[in-house]
């Protein structure tokens, strides 16, 4: 998966909860209205968002299903070749200080 990918997905979840928040609010604001269309339009976004609110956790309960994976794959490799894990990160480290030093 790109990084462009999971910058347009942590985009699509922000604004579906704006569009949830949005709607609950008028909702909320349109309660006192009387009539039937109103009543059963209410209903109806009722229903949706409740839809909306449910796909949206299950879309976080997954991501945080796959981060934990990774992680855990990450820490079985760092157990696995420990040497080559302090060796990347000791690269790493150089990396970092070369550029902050250039500065």
């Amino acid at each position: 998966m790109t990084v462009l990918t999971d910058v347009q997905k942590d985009k699509l979840l922000t604004d579906l909860r704006g569009v949830i928040h949005d709607a609950e609010e008028l909702l909320k604001m349109t309660a006192g209205d009387a009539g039937a269309e109103a009543t059963a339009l209410r209903e109806r976004v009722r229903v949706r968002l409740l839809q909306a609110k449910d796909s949206l956790q299950d879309l976080q309960h997954t991501a945080v299903e796959k981060a934990k994976a990774a992680g855990h794959k990450a820490d079985d490799y760092v157990h696995d070749h420990p040497w080559q894990s302090i060796g990347v990160a000791a690269g790493f480290g150089v990396l970092v200080g070369l550029l902050i030093g250039r500065r």
